[in-house]
Protein backbone atom coordinates (compact mmCIF):
# COMPACT_ATOMS: atom_id res chain seq x y z
CA UNK A 1 0.00 0.00 0.00
CA UNK A 2 1.34 3.46 -0.83
CA UNK A 3 2.00 6.39 1.69
CA UNK A 4 0.71 9.66 0.17
CA UNK A 5 1.59 12.79 2.04
CA UNK A 6 1.33 16.22 1.69
CA UNK A 7 4.38 18.57 2.29
CA UNK A 8 4.14 22.40 3.15
CA UNK A 9 6.17 24.99 4.96
CA UNK A 10 6.27 28.72 5.33
CA UNK A 11 2.81 29.16 5.76
CA UNK A 12 3.21 32.58 7.76
CA UNK A 13 -0.76 32.57 9.16
CA UNK A 14 -1.98 36.36 9.47
CA UNK A 15 0.94 37.30 7.64
CA UNK A 16 -0.14 40.47 6.34
CA UNK A 17 0.74 41.46 2.53
CA UNK A 18 1.35 45.15 3.54
CA UNK A 19 2.47 46.55 0.36
CA UNK A 20 -0.60 45.84 -1.41
CA UNK A 21 -2.62 46.70 2.16
CA UNK A 22 -1.01 50.14 2.16
CA UNK A 23 -2.18 50.98 -1.48
CA UNK A 24 -5.15 49.04 -2.21
CA UNK A 25 -7.02 49.73 1.07
CA UNK A 26 -10.25 48.44 -0.65
CA UNK A 27 -8.48 44.56 -1.11
CA UNK A 28 -7.94 44.68 2.73
CA UNK A 29 -10.07 41.66 3.38
CA UNK A 30 -8.72 39.76 0.47
CA UNK A 31 -5.09 40.51 2.39
CA UNK A 32 -6.12 40.05 5.56
CA UNK A 33 -7.13 36.92 4.56
CA UNK A 34 -4.43 35.11 2.20
CA UNK A 35 -2.45 32.98 4.51
CA UNK A 36 -5.44 31.68 5.71
CA UNK A 37 -6.91 30.47 2.63
CA UNK A 38 -4.08 29.25 1.51
CA UNK A 39 -3.77 27.24 4.70
CA UNK A 40 -7.54 26.17 4.55
CA UNK A 41 -6.70 25.26 0.78
CA UNK A 42 -3.73 22.98 2.05
CA UNK A 43 -6.28 21.03 4.01
CA UNK A 44 -8.61 20.63 1.62
CA UNK A 45 -6.24 18.96 -0.52
CA UNK A 46 -5.58 16.67 2.37
CA UNK A 47 -8.99 15.38 2.35
CA UNK A 48 -9.87 15.50 -1.75
CA UNK A 49 -6.24 13.42 -2.42
CA UNK A 50 -7.44 11.02 0.78
CA UNK A 51 -3.18 11.59 1.83
CA UNK A 52 -2.37 9.47 5.32
CA UNK A 53 -0.44 12.97 6.72
CA UNK A 54 0.19 16.78 6.32
CA UNK A 55 3.99 17.90 7.11
CA UNK A 56 4.33 21.68 7.80
CA UNK A 57 8.54 22.20 7.96
CA UNK A 58 8.74 25.02 9.93
CA UNK A 59 7.47 28.97 10.31
CA UNK A 60 3.41 27.77 10.57
CA UNK A 61 3.41 31.58 12.38
CA UNK A 62 4.80 34.72 11.29
CA UNK A 63 6.12 35.25 14.68
CA UNK A 64 5.11 35.28 18.51
CA UNK A 65 1.24 35.22 17.65
CA UNK A 66 -0.87 35.77 20.70
CA UNK A 67 -4.18 36.11 18.38
CA UNK A 68 -6.65 33.60 19.49
CA UNK A 69 -8.64 33.92 15.80
CA UNK A 70 -5.33 33.17 14.76
CA UNK A 71 -5.61 29.91 17.27
CA UNK A 72 -9.23 29.57 16.75
CA UNK A 73 -8.56 28.94 12.99
CA UNK A 74 -5.76 26.67 13.31
CA UNK A 75 -7.75 24.45 15.67
CA UNK A 76 -10.62 24.40 12.78
CA UNK A 77 -8.58 22.90 10.36
CA UNK A 78 -6.48 20.79 12.19
CA UNK A 79 -9.74 19.37 13.93
CA UNK A 80 -10.72 18.60 9.82
CA UNK A 81 -7.65 16.66 9.22
CA UNK A 82 -8.14 14.32 12.31
CA UNK A 83 -11.58 14.13 11.81
CA UNK A 84 -10.51 12.38 8.47
CA UNK A 85 -7.41 10.29 10.10
CA UNK A 86 -4.68 12.20 8.60
CA UNK A 87 -1.80 12.48 10.88
CA UNK A 88 -0.58 16.21 10.80
CA UNK A 89 3.14 16.59 11.69
CA UNK A 90 5.00 20.14 12.62
CA UNK A 91 8.25 21.40 13.21
CA UNK A 92 8.66 25.15 14.39
CA UNK A 93 10.87 26.80 12.59
CA UNK A 94 12.66 30.40 12.98
CA UNK A 95 9.70 32.60 12.80
CA UNK A 96 7.25 30.36 15.20
CA UNK A 97 10.12 29.25 17.55
CA UNK A 98 8.51 30.87 20.19
CA UNK A 99 5.13 30.99 19.53
CA UNK A 100 2.69 30.68 22.66
CA UNK A 101 -0.02 29.11 20.61
CA UNK A 102 1.99 26.03 19.71
CA UNK A 103 2.65 25.27 23.27
CA UNK A 104 -0.48 26.17 24.64
CA UNK A 105 -2.97 25.31 22.34
CA UNK A 106 -5.29 22.20 23.15
CA UNK A 107 -4.10 19.75 19.39
CA UNK A 108 -6.20 17.06 17.86
CA UNK A 109 -4.64 13.60 19.00
CA UNK A 110 -3.56 13.42 15.25
CA UNK A 111 -1.47 16.29 15.62
CA UNK A 112 2.41 15.80 16.89
CA UNK A 113 4.55 19.21 17.19
CA UNK A 114 8.01 18.41 17.29
CA UNK A 115 10.23 19.24 20.58
CA UNK A 116 13.84 20.91 20.31
CA UNK A 117 15.47 17.39 20.85
CA UNK A 118 15.53 15.14 17.60
CA UNK A 119 12.58 12.41 17.46
CA UNK A 120 11.99 9.64 15.61
CA UNK A 121 8.06 8.71 14.87
CA UNK A 122 6.69 5.58 13.63
CA UNK A 123 3.04 6.16 11.45
CA UNK A 124 0.58 3.64 12.04
CA UNK A 125 0.77 1.30 9.17
CA UNK A 126 -1.66 -1.13 8.06
CA UNK A 127 -0.53 -4.63 8.25
CA UNK A 128 2.09 -5.31 5.35
CA UNK A 129 2.41 -2.09 4.74
CA UNK A 130 6.10 -0.61 4.54
CA UNK A 131 6.67 0.97 7.52
CA UNK A 132 6.99 5.17 7.84
CA UNK A 133 9.07 7.04 9.93
CA UNK A 134 9.14 10.97 10.52
CA UNK A 135 12.16 12.10 12.08
CA UNK A 136 12.21 16.10 13.18
CA UNK A 137 13.31 18.48 15.86
CA UNK A 138 12.02 22.66 16.13
CA UNK A 139 14.15 25.58 16.67
CA UNK A 140 14.91 26.06 20.48
CA UNK A 141 15.11 29.98 19.57
CA UNK A 142 14.33 32.09 16.38
CA UNK A 143 18.54 31.78 15.47
CA UNK A 144 19.98 28.22 14.57
CA UNK A 145 23.48 29.24 12.98
CA UNK A 146 24.83 25.54 13.36
CA UNK A 147 23.98 22.53 11.44
CA UNK A 148 21.47 20.32 12.87
CA UNK A 149 21.84 17.15 10.57
CA UNK A 150 24.07 15.46 13.11
CA UNK A 151 20.97 15.79 15.81
CA UNK A 152 18.89 13.98 14.10
CA UNK A 153 18.26 10.32 14.93
CA UNK A 154 19.87 7.83 12.52
CA UNK A 155 17.60 6.01 9.65
CA UNK A 156 14.83 3.24 10.99
CA UNK A 157 16.35 0.29 9.27
CA UNK A 158 13.92 -1.40 6.63
CA UNK A 159 11.57 1.86 6.77
CA UNK A 160 11.01 4.74 4.38
CA UNK A 161 12.90 7.52 6.34
CA UNK A 162 11.54 11.42 5.82
CA UNK A 163 13.28 13.95 7.41
CA UNK A 164 11.66 17.70 8.70
CA UNK A 165 13.99 20.40 8.63
CA UNK A 166 13.95 23.63 8.48
CA UNK A 167 17.01 25.31 6.83
CA UNK A 168 18.46 27.74 4.09
CA UNK A 169 20.24 24.69 2.70
CA UNK A 170 23.30 26.48 1.14
CA UNK A 171 21.90 29.78 1.32
CA UNK A 172 20.11 31.78 -0.52
CA UNK A 173 19.41 35.54 -1.09
CA UNK A 174 16.80 37.25 1.47
CA UNK A 175 17.17 34.59 3.61
CA UNK A 176 19.42 34.25 6.89
CA UNK A 177 22.49 31.38 7.27
CA UNK A 178 19.75 29.01 9.79
CA UNK A 179 20.44 25.66 10.13
CA UNK A 180 23.07 25.47 6.97
CA UNK A 181 23.36 21.92 5.26
CA UNK A 182 24.26 21.14 2.03
CA UNK A 183 22.32 19.06 0.06
CA UNK A 184 25.36 16.10 -0.71
CA UNK A 185 25.25 15.95 3.45
CA UNK A 186 21.62 14.99 3.33
CA UNK A 187 21.68 12.82 0.44
CA UNK A 188 24.24 10.74 2.86
CA UNK A 189 22.24 11.21 5.33
CA UNK A 190 20.21 7.19 4.64
CA UNK A 191 16.63 9.27 4.12
CA UNK A 192 14.36 8.73 1.41
CA UNK A 193 13.26 12.40 1.91
CA UNK A 194 13.84 15.13 3.04
CA UNK A 195 10.80 18.26 3.58
CA UNK A 196 12.49 21.04 4.06
CA UNK A 197 11.63 24.82 4.96
CA UNK A 198 12.17 28.19 4.86
CA UNK A 199 13.18 29.01 1.51
CA UNK A 200 10.18 30.59 0.17
CA UNK A 201 11.55 29.60 -3.61
CA UNK A 202 10.17 25.89 -4.34
CA UNK A 203 13.52 23.75 -5.43
CA UNK A 204 13.62 19.47 -5.83
CA UNK A 205 16.32 17.92 -6.29
CA UNK A 206 17.68 14.11 -6.25
CA UNK A 207 20.97 12.81 -4.48
CA UNK A 208 21.50 9.80 -5.01
CA UNK A 209 18.36 7.97 -3.42
CA UNK A 210 17.18 10.83 -1.29
CA UNK A 211 14.49 13.37 -2.46
CA UNK A 212 15.23 17.26 -0.90
CA UNK A 213 12.40 19.37 -1.85
CA UNK A 214 11.59 22.75 -0.25
CA UNK A 215 8.00 23.29 -1.48
CA UNK A 216 8.33 26.93 -0.92
CA UNK A 217 5.95 29.57 0.59
CA UNK A 218 2.18 28.30 -0.41
CA UNK A 219 0.82 32.33 -0.14
CA UNK A 220 3.40 34.77 -1.82
CA UNK A 221 3.12 38.35 0.23
CA UNK A 222 5.14 40.59 -2.16
CA UNK A 223 6.58 40.98 -5.35
CA UNK A 224 9.74 38.78 -4.08
CA UNK A 225 7.62 36.11 -3.67
CA UNK A 226 6.34 36.48 -7.21
CA UNK A 227 4.49 33.49 -9.06
CA UNK A 228 1.28 30.96 -8.42
CA UNK A 229 2.64 29.53 -5.20
CA UNK A 230 1.63 25.54 -3.66
CA UNK A 231 2.54 22.89 -1.95
CA UNK A 232 4.11 19.50 -2.74
CA UNK A 233 1.78 15.85 -2.82
CA UNK A 234 4.18 13.04 -2.46
CA UNK A 235 3.59 9.31 -3.02
CA UNK A 236 5.70 6.61 -2.10
CA UNK A 237 4.57 3.58 -3.63
CA UNK A 238 5.41 0.28 -1.74
CA UNK A 239 8.49 -0.47 -4.02
CA UNK A 240 9.58 2.64 -2.41
CA UNK A 241 10.08 4.63 -5.62
CA UNK A 242 8.69 9.05 -4.72
CA UNK A 243 6.91 10.76 -6.76
CA UNK A 244 6.64 14.41 -5.93
CA UNK A 245 3.94 16.90 -7.67
CA UNK A 246 3.12 20.34 -7.55
CA UNK A 247 0.19 21.38 -6.53
CA UNK A 248 -1.47 25.13 -6.33
CA UNK A 249 -2.87 26.61 -2.84
CA UNK A 250 -2.10 30.58 -3.83
CA UNK A 251 -5.29 33.21 -3.19
CA UNK A 252 -3.32 35.88 -5.26
CA UNK A 253 -0.03 35.88 -7.06
CA UNK A 254 2.21 38.42 -7.73
CA UNK A 255 3.65 39.22 -11.00
CA UNK A 256 5.62 41.93 -12.58
CA UNK A 257 3.69 43.54 -15.48
CA UNK A 258 5.60 45.08 -18.25
CA UNK A 259 3.56 47.96 -20.61
CA UNK A 260 5.78 48.40 -23.81
CA UNK A 261 4.77 52.07 -25.30
CA UNK A 262 7.60 52.47 -27.18
CA UNK A 263 6.54 54.84 -29.93
CA UNK A 264 2.79 55.27 -28.40
CA UNK A 265 2.25 59.25 -29.37
CA UNK A 266 -1.35 59.13 -28.08
CA UNK A 267 -2.99 58.87 -24.63
CA UNK A 268 -5.80 57.04 -25.08
CA UNK A 269 -3.40 54.52 -27.03
CA UNK A 270 -1.42 54.29 -24.22
CA UNK A 271 -4.40 53.46 -21.83
CA UNK A 272 -5.69 50.94 -24.38
CA UNK A 273 -2.08 49.41 -24.52
CA UNK A 274 -2.47 49.08 -20.47
CA UNK A 275 -5.57 47.70 -20.47
CA UNK A 276 -4.87 44.51 -23.40
CA UNK A 277 -1.38 44.07 -21.06
CA UNK A 278 -3.32 43.35 -17.91
CA UNK A 279 -6.05 41.20 -19.52
CA UNK A 280 -3.14 39.06 -21.44
CA UNK A 281 -1.50 39.23 -17.71
CA UNK A 282 -4.42 38.09 -15.83
CA UNK A 283 -5.55 35.00 -18.56
CA UNK A 284 -1.63 33.89 -17.72
CA UNK A 285 -2.45 34.02 -13.79
CA UNK A 286 -2.80 30.47 -12.30
CA UNK A 287 -4.27 32.09 -8.91
CA UNK A 288 -7.95 33.43 -8.21
CA UNK A 289 -6.82 36.71 -8.00
CA UNK A 290 -3.23 38.44 -9.66
CA UNK A 291 -1.89 41.18 -7.92
CA UNK A 292 0.41 43.63 -10.75
CA UNK A 293 3.30 45.55 -10.47
CA UNK A 294 3.07 47.65 -13.49
CA UNK A 295 5.92 48.92 -15.37
CA UNK A 296 5.85 51.41 -18.49
CA UNK A 297 9.10 50.94 -20.20
CA UNK A 298 10.05 52.01 -23.96
CA UNK A 299 10.90 55.15 -26.11
CA UNK A 300 7.72 57.70 -26.32
CA UNK A 301 7.03 60.97 -27.00
CA UNK A 302 4.31 60.43 -23.80
CA UNK A 303 7.55 59.61 -21.45
CA UNK A 304 7.53 63.22 -19.57
CA UNK A 305 3.62 63.18 -19.37
CA UNK A 306 3.51 59.66 -17.88
CA UNK A 307 6.18 60.98 -15.75
CA UNK A 308 4.19 63.68 -14.39
CA UNK A 309 0.69 62.23 -14.85
CA UNK A 310 1.32 59.14 -13.47
CA UNK A 311 -1.38 59.44 -10.39
CA UNK A 312 -3.59 59.35 -13.49
CA UNK A 313 -2.48 56.63 -14.88
CA UNK A 314 -2.64 54.81 -11.85
CA UNK A 315 -6.13 55.92 -12.05
CA UNK A 316 -6.41 54.38 -15.58
CA UNK A 317 -4.87 50.76 -14.55
CA UNK A 318 -7.08 50.52 -11.57
CA UNK A 319 -10.04 51.21 -13.64
CA UNK A 320 -8.72 48.51 -16.28
CA UNK A 321 -7.77 46.48 -13.93
CA UNK A 322 -11.41 46.64 -12.05
CA UNK A 323 -12.77 46.36 -15.66
CA UNK A 324 -10.51 42.92 -16.25
CA UNK A 325 -11.64 41.28 -13.09
CA UNK A 326 -9.62 39.73 -9.93
CA UNK A 327 -6.90 42.22 -10.90
CA UNK A 328 -5.41 44.59 -8.31
CA UNK A 329 -2.64 47.23 -9.06
CA UNK A 330 0.21 47.09 -6.38
CA UNK A 331 2.25 49.80 -8.02
CA UNK A 332 2.81 51.76 -10.99
CA UNK A 333 5.81 52.89 -12.36
CA UNK A 334 7.96 54.72 -15.75
CA UNK A 335 10.89 53.26 -16.94
CA UNK A 336 9.32 55.07 -20.32
CA UNK A 337 12.38 57.56 -21.95
CA UNK A 338 12.18 60.33 -24.48
CA UNK A 339 13.99 60.22 -27.80
CA UNK A 340 14.59 64.07 -28.59
CA UNK A 341 13.64 63.65 -32.15
CA UNK A 342 9.95 62.59 -30.71
CA UNK A 343 9.66 65.77 -28.62
CA UNK A 344 7.06 68.31 -28.93
CA UNK A 345 8.33 71.12 -31.09
CA UNK A 346 6.63 73.36 -29.47
CA UNK A 347 6.89 72.81 -25.69
CA UNK A 348 9.01 69.85 -25.91
CA UNK A 349 12.73 71.36 -27.46
CA UNK A 350 13.13 73.95 -24.48
CA UNK A 351 13.00 71.25 -21.87
CA UNK A 352 14.77 68.68 -24.03
CA UNK A 353 17.56 71.43 -24.04
CA UNK A 354 17.16 71.91 -20.37
CA UNK A 355 17.48 68.12 -19.86
CA UNK A 356 20.32 67.86 -21.70
CA UNK A 357 22.01 70.74 -19.87
CA UNK A 358 21.67 69.15 -16.85
CA UNK A 359 22.54 65.70 -17.24
CA UNK A 360 26.14 67.24 -18.76
CA UNK A 361 26.84 70.72 -17.12
CA UNK A 362 25.14 69.69 -13.66
CA UNK A 363 24.95 66.20 -13.18
CA UNK A 364 28.09 65.18 -14.81
CA UNK A 365 29.96 67.74 -12.61
CA UNK A 366 32.86 66.71 -10.18
CA UNK A 367 31.35 69.32 -7.83
CA UNK A 368 27.74 68.10 -8.09
CA UNK A 369 28.98 64.61 -7.19
CA UNK A 370 31.30 66.21 -4.29
CA UNK A 371 28.37 68.12 -2.51
CA UNK A 372 25.85 65.28 -3.73
CA UNK A 373 28.06 62.32 -1.59
CA UNK A 374 28.56 64.79 1.88
CA UNK A 375 24.62 65.76 1.46
CA UNK A 376 24.03 61.97 1.39
CA UNK A 377 26.39 60.55 3.93
CA UNK A 378 24.98 63.26 6.34
CA UNK A 379 21.63 61.77 5.85
CA UNK A 380 22.39 58.26 5.57
CA UNK A 381 24.26 58.74 9.11
CA UNK A 382 21.00 59.98 10.77
CA UNK A 383 19.31 56.36 9.30
CA UNK A 384 18.66 53.68 11.44
CA UNK A 385 21.36 51.21 11.17
CA UNK A 386 18.87 48.36 8.99
CA UNK A 387 18.26 51.52 6.27
CA UNK A 388 22.02 52.18 5.36
CA UNK A 389 22.84 49.54 3.20
CA UNK A 390 20.01 50.58 0.67
CA UNK A 391 22.83 53.33 -0.52
CA UNK A 392 25.28 50.56 -1.18
CA UNK A 393 27.67 48.87 1.15
CA UNK A 394 30.96 50.83 -0.54
CA UNK A 395 31.98 54.21 -2.05
CA UNK A 396 31.58 53.06 -5.75
CA UNK A 397 27.94 51.66 -5.05
CA UNK A 398 27.10 54.64 -3.29
CA UNK A 399 28.12 56.87 -5.76
CA UNK A 400 25.78 55.06 -8.30
CA UNK A 401 23.06 55.15 -6.03
CA UNK A 402 23.27 58.40 -5.73
CA UNK A 403 23.57 59.08 -9.89
CA UNK A 404 20.62 57.10 -10.88
CA UNK A 405 18.75 59.14 -7.84
CA UNK A 406 20.15 62.54 -9.68
CA UNK A 407 19.05 60.99 -13.08
CA UNK A 408 15.59 60.08 -11.88
CA UNK A 409 15.39 63.66 -10.03
CA UNK A 410 16.20 66.00 -13.10
CA UNK A 411 13.51 63.46 -14.66
CA UNK A 412 10.80 64.42 -12.65
CA UNK A 413 11.90 68.07 -12.10
CA UNK A 414 11.43 68.61 -16.39
CA UNK A 415 8.33 66.37 -16.50
CA UNK A 416 6.50 68.86 -14.08
CA UNK A 417 7.21 71.28 -16.66
CA UNK A 418 5.47 69.90 -19.15
CA UNK A 419 2.31 72.21 -19.82
CA UNK A 420 -1.01 70.78 -20.04
CA UNK A 421 -1.93 70.78 -23.61
CA UNK A 422 -4.48 73.28 -25.19
CA UNK A 423 -6.45 71.02 -25.99
CA UNK A 424 -6.83 69.19 -22.81
CA UNK A 425 -6.34 65.35 -21.89
CA UNK A 426 -6.78 62.83 -24.37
Amino acid sequence: MSFRFVHAADIHLDSPLRSLALRAPEVAELIGTATRQAFAAIVDLCLAERVDALLLAGDLYDGDQTSMTTARFLAQQLERLDQAGVAVHIIRGNHDALSRITRELVLPPSTHVYAHRAEAVPLQRPPGAVPVVLHGLSFREPRAEACLLGDYRPPVSEAVNIGLMHTSLGGAPGHDPYAPVTPADLGRSGFDYWALGHIHKPSRQVVGRTQVVMPGIPQGRDIGEAGPRGVVLVTVAPDRTITVEDRLTSLAEFAAVPVDATGVADWAALVRCLRVTLETARGKARSPHLVARVVLTGATPLAWRIRRDLDLLLAEAQAAAEATGRVWIEKLTSECTLREEEAPTADGSPLVALRRLISGEVLDSEAFATDMTAAAQELIGQLPPELRAGFGEDEGALGRTLAELAREGADEVVARLVPDRADGAD
